[in-house]
């Protein structure tokens, strides 16, 4: 009998998933597996289970945002590296945002998500690390995106609604209410055989086709298992018209303005003049200075339609 992890987040979603348990575990149980059920209870407690006992187990299921993922994909990655057998995984996407969820095509609702765990496809993704310091010690791992400066906190504060009614430019209108209020950070970015060094307002190292609940914002060729990040770095605009050619080349996603630096890669290293303040998958990654990002290919399975 197969052996399944099922961890989930009680409070994803505004607690709605506590309402689908039943639903969930029934309709697993019915293929056969043997199930051991953890809800979290406090930030981490998915890291660490995932860590110290996802390896027992053939499938590992979350149920909760992309949060709760980061921290199921994080901890397996720290289980990888102690030469344990990482399970495949299955996402039941009941968060507020999902950008993981959506850029692999998992269902939203939960029977679906179930079915896709149950009945889908295999795919291997490729994960993030994040390294701080001269010296590049691992910080943190990232599913599908690390990101600082001017808008980073916009896609998170704006309701789902509002993006679904303006779409893109939603990002960066309401990041951008003044063109004063924007601050530049001197940035040297070294990656594979090329060196940029220039004042930026925004980066994002990417390896998902939605960010903050914008599909298509990292462009129209993102893939998940290539081995590359996609990578955007926003010049700081010097005048109101380079400010609107930056927020035109987002909506149309044509990146070939001398505005924009967009390239990929699976190792970049960014070094500032001063701390930047880095999220990760949403959430806070701390204020650094010294950063290298990297990218492990395929490193993990995830069930997809």
């Amino acid at each position: 009998m197969p052996k399944l992890l099922f961890i989930y987040n009680p409070n994803s979603g505004k607690g709605n998933i506590r309402k689908e348990i039943s639903l969930i575990l029934e309709k697993l149980s019915l293929k056969g597996y043997q199930i051991t059920v953890f809800p979290t209870a406090r930030s981490g407690d998915a890291d660490e289970m995932a860590k110290n006992e996802g390896h027992k187990f053939d499938l590992l299921v979350c149920a909760g945002g992309d949060g709760t993922f980061n921290e199921v994909a994080r901890g397996l990655m720290e289980s990888r590296k102690l030469g344990n057998k990482i399970p495949v995984i299955g996402y039941i996407p009941v968060g507020t945002v999902n950008d993981f969820a959506t850029s692999l095509d998992i269902p939203k609702d939960v029977s679906d998500a179930v079915d896709v765990i149950i009945y889908g496809m295999y795919k291997e993704v490729d994960i993030g690390s994040f390294h701080v310091g001269d010296q590049g010690e691992l910080y943190s791992y990232f599913t599908y995106v690390a990101a600082f400066g001017a808008f980073t906190e916009v896609s998170y504060e704006t309701s789902q609604d509002v993006k679904n009614v303006i779409g893109k430019a939603a990002y960066f209108l309401e990041g951008v209410k003044s063109l004063q209020k924007i601050r530049p950070y001197h940035l040297r970015i070294t990656y594979d055989d090329y060196v940029i060094e220039d004042d930026f307002i925004f980066g994002m190292v990417a390896n998902s086709k939605s960010v903050g609940g914008f599909k298509g914002i990292t462009g129209p060729e993102v893939y998940l298992d290539d081995g590359e990040f996609d990578a955007i770095f926003v010049k700081t605009p010097k005048s109101p018209l380079d400010l609107q050619n930056i927020i035109n080349s987002f909506i149309l996603m044509d990146m070939k303005t001398d505005n924009i630096c967009h390239f990929h890669s699976g190792n970049i290293k960014i070094d500032a003049d001063e701390g930047l303040q880095w999220t990760l998958d949403g959430e806070a990654g701390g204020l650094h200075q010294n950063v290298q990002i990297k990218n492990h290919k395929q490193a993990l399975t995830v069930k997809v339609r």
